[in-house]
Parts: C-alpha cells; sequence; structure tokens
C-alpha cells in the first residue's frame, strides 16, 4: 500500500496521542471492578502473588486509561484452619514484643514452628481446631488477637505496594462474608442446586447431564462454608450495590492458570442462579514464575526482590557520572528496578511460564524495562515542543491502536513492545535528526517529536504500573 501524510497536518493532530480516540467508542464502558493481588493475611507478602499484582494493576490502570470506573479490590484470605494453627502455636511461642519488632516475620516464625509440631502433636492439632472454632463464634480473644494480626498485615502489606504505585480501594476478604455466605447456600437450595453427597457435604451438579458427575463443592460435611462460598457472596455483595447505578465488568486476578477450573465453576454457579451478569465476569489466568532466586538463595518473600532489584540497578548505576549528580539514587534505583521486573514479565503472553533473569532484566541494551527508562530520561533533556522523520511520528499516533488491542485481550505484551519499539526509533531519531545547530523552526519541529514521544512513552509506562524518571 503506498500513502502520503500530509504533514502539517499530521503536527497539529491533539497531544493527547491517542487517549481520547474514537477508536474507543467501540470498546463498552462502566463500572469495572478488578480483584488481585490478594495475599494471606498473618504471612509477608510472598513472591508468587507478583504476577498477580502487577498484571491487575496493568488492567486497573488500562481501563481506568479509556474511561472505565474502576475499583480495586484486594480480596484477603484471612480466614479458615490457618488460623486457628496460627492462634494455637501464638498461645505457646508467640511473643508480643517480637510481634511490636518485626511483626511478619515473628507471625511467619511462629506458623513455620506449630505446624513442624503438629506433625506429631496431636494436642497442637486439636488446639488448631479450638481456637478456629472459638474465632468462628467470634469468641473475644480469639476474634482480638485474629484482628491484631489482620492489622499488622495490612499495614505491613500497603508499604510493599506503595514502593509498588499500587492502591487498593477496597480491602475486603473472606472473613467479611463468614457468617452470610450462609445466605448463598440457602439461595442455591431454594432454587434446588443444592445436593448432599454420601460423605455429607453440600455440591452443585454443574454436568449437562444432571447426573453428578461434575461438582463443586459450597459446604464441608460439619456444614462450615468453603472458599467458593465466600466468594460467592463477596460477588453479590458488590453486585448488590453496583448494578443498579451502571453495567459492571469483573476482573479477578486469584491464581495462576492452574487454578481456571475453580472459576469456571463459580461463573458456572452463578448463571444457573440466573445472575446474567456473571457473563461479565472474567477469571484472568496467568503463568507461573520459574527460578526467581537473589544471591542469599531461594526467593521466598516479594520485599527480597525488590530490595535485590534496586540494589543490583544501583550499583549498576555508580559506574556512570550521571549517578553522582542525582538527589536520591536510591529512589530512582528502586522504580527503574521495579520497572525492569515488569517489562521482563510483560514481555510474552500472560498465560506463558517464564524463567526469571536477573542479568538479561537489568541490561541497559536491549527490550528491557532500563532501556524504557533511560529512553525517557533521555528525552527529558529536551525542553517539551521531526517532521523529517514522519515514520517514527506515526508510530507515536498508533498509541491508541495498541491501548485498543490491550484493552481487547487484556495482555500488557502489545504496550511493552509498542513503547520498545518507540525507544529504538527515537534513539534512531537522536542521531539522525540533531536539533543543536539548526534553524528554530527544525529545531522546534524535531523539539516537538520527541516531546510527543516523551508523552506516549510516559502514558504507556503509567499505564504498566511503572513510574517514569526523569535522571539516570
Amino acid at each position: 500500500i503506498h500513502f502520503r501524510v500530509h504533514r502539517k497536518l499530521l503536527v497539529q493532530e491533539d497531544n493527547s496521542f491517542g487517549l481520547n480516540s474514537e477508536l474507543f467508542n467501540t470498546l463498552q464502558r462502566g463500572t469495572t471492578l478488578v480483584e488481585f493481588s490478594s495475599p494471606n493475611i498473618a504471612k509477608k507478602f510472598h513472591a508468587g502473588h507478583l504476577r498477580s499484582t502487577i498484571i491487575g494493576n496493568f488492567i486497573a490502570n488500562l481501563k481506568q486509561s479509556l474511561g472505565n470506573n474502576v475499583i480495586r479490590m484486594n480480596y484477603l484470605g484471612d480466614w479458615g484452619m490457618q488460623f486457628g494453627l496460627l492462634g494455637a502455636g501464638f498461645d505457646q511461642f508467640g511473643c508480643q514484643e517480637k510481634l511490636r519488632e518485626n511483626p511478619l516475620q515473628h507471625l511467619f516464625d511462629v506458623y513455620v514452628r506449630v505446624n513442624r509440631e503438629a506433625e506429631h502433636n496431636e494436642q497442637i492439632g486439636q488446639a488448631a481446631r479450638d481456637f478456629f472454632r472459638q474465632l468462628e463464634q467470634r469468641e473475644a480473644q480469639a476474634t482480638s488477637l485474629w484482628q491484631q494480626f489482620r492489622d499488622i498485615t495490612v499495614k505491613e502489606y500497603q508499604q510493599v505496594y506503595q514502593r509498588l504505585g499500587i492502591h487498593f480501594d477496597i480491602y475486603s476478604g473472606e472473613s467479611f462474608h463468614q457468617e452470610q455466605a450462609q445466605e448463598v447456600v440457602q439461595q442455591l437450595r431454594s432454587r434446588g442446586l443444592l445436593k448432599t453427597t454420601e460423605k455429607g457435604t453440600a455440591v452443585v451438579d454443574l454436568s449437562p447431564a444432571g447426573d453428578m458427575s461434575s461438582l463443586c463443592t459450597v459446604l464441608r460435611s460439619d456444614g462450615t462454608s468453603l472458599y467458593i462460598t465466600r466468594y460467592l457472596f463477596s460477588l453479590f455483595l458488590f453486585c448488590m450495590l453496583v448494578l443498579p447505578f451502571a453495567a459492571a465488568f469483573f476482573f479477578l486476578l486469584k491464581t495462576d492458570k492452574s487454578q481456571e477450573n475453580h472459576f469456571h465453576q463459580l461463573f458456572q454457579i452463578l448463571l444457573a442462579m440466573d445472575h446474567s451478569w456473571a457473563e461479565r465476569c472474567q477469571h484472568v489466568s496467568f503463568g507461573l514464575v520459574q527460578g526467581m532466586k537473589t544471591r542469599t538463595g531461594e526467593v521466598v518473600f516479594l520485599e527480597d526482590v525488590l530490595d535485590e532489584a534496586r540494589a543490583r540497578m544501583l550499583h549498576n548505576m555508580s559506574q556512570t557520572q550521571t549517578t553522582k549528580e542525582m538527589d536520591n539514587p536510591e529512589d530512582t534505583a528502586e522504580k527503574v528496578g521495579i520497572s525492569a521486573l515488569i517489562v521482563q514479565d510483560f514481555k510474552g503472553p500472560l498465560r506463558s511460564d517464564y524463567k526469571f533473569d536477573w542479568e538479561r532484566m537489568l541490561q541497559a541494551q536491549g527490550d528491557t524495562g532500563v532501556f524504557l527508562q533511560y529512553s525517557h530520561a533521555r528525552l527529558c533533556r529536551f525542553t517539551s515542543h521531526l517532521l523529517e522523520s514522519p515514520y517514527c511520528l506515526i508510530y507515536v499516533y498508533r498509541y491508541d491502536e495498541v491501548l485498543h488491542q490491550s484493552a481487547q485481550d487484556l495482555q500488557p505484551k502489545h504496550l511493552v513492545n509498542f513503547l520498545l519499539k518507540l525507544s529504538h526509533l527515537v534513539a534512531s531519531a537522536h542521531k539522525e535528526l540533531p536539533v543543536k545547530g539548526n534553524p528554530d523552526n527544525v529545531a522546534q519541529a524535531r523539539l516537538r517529536l520527541f516531546s510527543g514521544a516523551r508523552s506516549v512513552l510516559a502514558s504507556g509506562m503509567r499505564i504498566l504500573g511503572i513510574t517514569p524518571v526523569d535522571r539516570m
């Protein structure tokens, strides 16, 4: 296809570069719930939650940038027999002073120790069951200790989220719906959807022929609720609040792709209960990260990964003169290190597993988050205002197409690859189109190109969850 570009019209276009594009009129908009991260309380933030956290943040940012009212929810794992074990363990091995000094590390140590003891000591197991029963009955002492654990955990998690530039509108959790989950069971029973097995468990038959060949358990034989029951109620509650006012869409990033069937069953149950809005629910599945290690060995906690990324990046930056001129090189190293983590994670399809590689991730050249940050920082040296390189400028104006494509399949790879290619084009333009020493009209035109590229880079990086840096 041969075409000619009207250069004057091209540079007169709106400098929002696609965020107000008519292309987005084809997308459905409305209130959107993005539920992501969802770590278990009373434990340090596990590195395994990294993907759910950054993918969920990307989807929330993308939907918001395209005009949706986005609600970010963190549905914490804050109920279950694990708290019976932790409560029993804290009674025996816990220390309030250590809890104040290093809260989550102490709770982690207690949990590891009580699990080890429970393997050969039945009294520990009984004490755990007793504590959890007290918790379910809302006895004051057990509830007070559980609340202390929950408050401590949320406070600690918020520090990690702050480092990642992530916030939540709602901190929910299983505990919020432990009692009300029985309402879900009652609805299932009244609709004739609830069956009882020979073992006494309550199930929903999801088999097309109704022959009990595909079952989803919603109650244990002792009548206590399961995770899926409590989660069903949390969706009910949200819909009762939101659906009367606007179309609602749900994106759930609970677990990796191994749990897809769990969410398929969840949506089937909702549809069987005649909740048509379940068709607007989507579980966004993703692959596993392989080989994530720090210098000290296997990674357990996300903070270790963030600290390592910052330390390695700070070491790399120390080799350049500009680092010595920075007011806060540690903060820059933190932002660049996190951008390297995000770009490495987002370069391929979300469902694919990938191998974690520190050396490749932190390279200044090549398709990395470090290169993106360098490209943005270099552009920041120019005042904000090439046409001799129309392809580079045309590529800037493709931003809306890339966002539209990302909104269709929720894959960040489209945006990542677009920003990386744009950075390579800008690097070539720097060499071919010098600003200094040229007539004013030429210089201003070239500066306008660099300004537009910088604007798009910064916008795209923020949607990915990356904070652009001005110097590095």
